[in-house]
Order: structure tokens, then C-alpha cells, then sequence
């Protein structure tokens, strides 16, 4: 499956070009501090034992690779990857102190690493920017070892009525915070217009299952407004 809005040439690299540097405030004022909850959940879900590895993709500045080092007292190593320099950047500067991490520049399409090599692969918040969900997907399964478990947080569709109404009237409100805090709204319109045509659960869930993942399932957050999909390489 190919994305519109992300296939335009440059637009996604040039709207993370202009938020990395302000990248974590944003989505702390964003969320009001929410998403910070959601990725303890993920890893809690993940439940990782001593020395199992993770690829981390659309790794933004590190916080998926934070939480779980924490979580298994830095036994592990982390992979984290992303296309933006910038993000990679500040990633490592938040993170100097950890000597497990390894940084790569990539896509999520194209991933230059060999075939089954992790535990774990997690893409929070980056898969609705990828230009190809397929192949996203594809390399996914391709560097998990047998028995991996792939996780993905994303933004997704509320189940209540009501609450999505809440939901839009404050999304509203995301590009006037960019330009207040970033002093740019065009990446938080594209954010929100991303969101908007991104899948649904149900629709993730199959794609997963076209891409061989097994077991595969979703739990919602937030009453719907983030979800975490889970799938197996069995």
C-alpha cells in the first residue's frame, strides 16, 4: 500500500527537518504529556527479558530505546533507526550516557541490516509516515528472528462518537501550538492530515496478516486515539 501524502517527493523529511529540534516539547504540549504513558505501555506489553535485542524504527530521539534499556538495567543492546539526521542527532545527545545503543540513518522500507536478528521490532508514531506500509511491514518480519515479536504504536480511530467529536475540536488547536512553540504549522497540519487517512485497527491487522505475521491483535488506548498492534514471526 502506497501513501499519498507521504510519496509527495521530500514532504516528510522536509516536516521533520523543521520539528526535530523541538520535537519531544511538542509532543509533550500535544499530548499533555500523555504519549509518555502510552510508550510505557508498549513496553510493558512488550514485557522484555535480560538480553533479548530491539530494532527500534522511526526511532524520533530515542524514547522507545530509553524505556527499554531502563527496563531490562541496559543488559540489552537497541537498534535505533531513522531517516532523519536530525532526530538521530538529538537522539544521541539525549542518550550519550548508554553505550547500547546503535544509531542508523534509514528508512523503514529499506533497512541495511541482515535477516533475523532481533527479539523485538517497535515502530511508534512512524509507520503513517512511511511511503510504503507493505514494505515497512516486510522488513519488519525480514529482521525479527523466529519467534520475534513486532509491535507498532500509532495513532488510530476512536471508537466513541461522542469523544471523536472532543477529539477533532482539540486537533484544531495542534497546528496554533506548533506555530507557537516550533513557530511552524505546516508540519502539524500534515500531522493531522496523516492521521486522518491513516488505517483504521482492523485494517492494520490485515496488512500485518498479508505481511505473515501471526497471533496478531491490537489493544486500544485512549479510548481509541493511539492503538499498539502485536504480531509474531513464527
Amino acid at each position: 500500500m502506497q501513501q499519498y501524502l507521504q510519496n509527495k517527493k521530500g514532504l516528510v523529511q522536509n516536516v521533520f527537518d523543521q520539528v526535530y529540534d523541538r520535537y519531544d516539547l511538542m509532543n509533550d504540549f500535544m499530548s499533555l504529556g500523555v504519549h509518555r504513558l502510552w510508550k510505557k505501555k508498549l513496553i510493558n506489553m512488550m514485557n522484555p527479558s535480560l538480553n533479548q535485542n530491539l530494532i527500534d524504527v522511526a526511532c524520533g530521539t530515542g524514547d522507545i530505546a530509553k524505556l527499554f534499556l531502563k527496563y531490562v538495567n541496559e543488559s540489552s543492546q537497541v537498534t535505533c533507526v531513522d531517516p532523519n539526521r536530525g532526530m538521530i542527532s538529538k537522539g544521541k545527545k539525549k542518550l550519550s550516557k548508554s553505550k547500547n545503543i546503535n544509531w542508523i540513518i534509514s528508512q523503514a522500507e529499506n533497512i541495511p541490516l541482515s535477516d533475523n536478528l532481533f527479539d523485538f521490532y517497535t515502530i511508534s508514531f512512524g509507520l503513517r509516515n512511511t511511503a510504503k506500509i507493505n514494505d515497512a511491514l516486510s522488513e519488519a518480519y525480514r529482521v525479527l528472528k523466529p519467534g520475534g515479536r513486532f509491535l507498532c504504536l500509532e495513532f488510530s480511530k476512536i471508537q466513541n462518537t461522542y469523544f471523536e467529536k472532543i477529539y477533532q475540536n482539540y486537533s484544531k488547536l495542534i497546528p496554533v501550538l506548533g506555530n507557537l512553540i516550533v513557530g511552524k504549522k505546516q508540519p502539524y497540519e500534515y500531522l493531522l492530515k496523516s492521521i486522518e487517512n491513516f488505517l483504521n485497527q482492523e485494517e492494520l491487522i490485515d496488512m500485518m496478516i498479508k505481511n505473515n505475521f501471526q497471533k496478531c491483535t491490537y489493544r486500544n488506548l485512549s479510548g481509541g486515539i493511539v492503538s499498539i498492534h502485536s504480531g509474531w514471526k513464527i
